[in-house]
């Protein structure tokens, strides 16, 4: 899901959530049943035309449920921050 926020008529905040499901366990990739991760994103992008519009971000990734507590048994991390850029062409 995403909404688009007008701070301006070229600025653009763009918060984002996205979500993974998984419809069965499957060990050999460390998920289990149910929702296995999301991610929240937070966009900020100028458009110099509605088709072209550069952007910076930040992302917040995690893990819940069963899968959180596979990778907890395996010390790995189950939270990360990612910094974006990128940008954005539309048709």
């Amino acid at each position: 899901a995403e909404y688009n926020v007008r701070v301006t008529q070229r600025l653009v905040l763009q918060p984002r959530f996205e979500g993974m499901l998984s419809a069965q366990d499957i060990s050999e990739r460390n998920l289990a049943a149910g929702m296995t991760s999301g991610n929240i994103d937070m966009r900020l992008r100028y458009e110099f035309l509605r088709e072209f519009a550069p952007y910076i971000g930040v992302r917040y990734s995690f893990l819940v449920a069963g899968t959180k507590d596979i990778a907890e048994q395996l010390s790995e991390n189950t939270e990360q921050w990612q910094f974006l850029s990128g940008i954005r062409f539309a048709f």
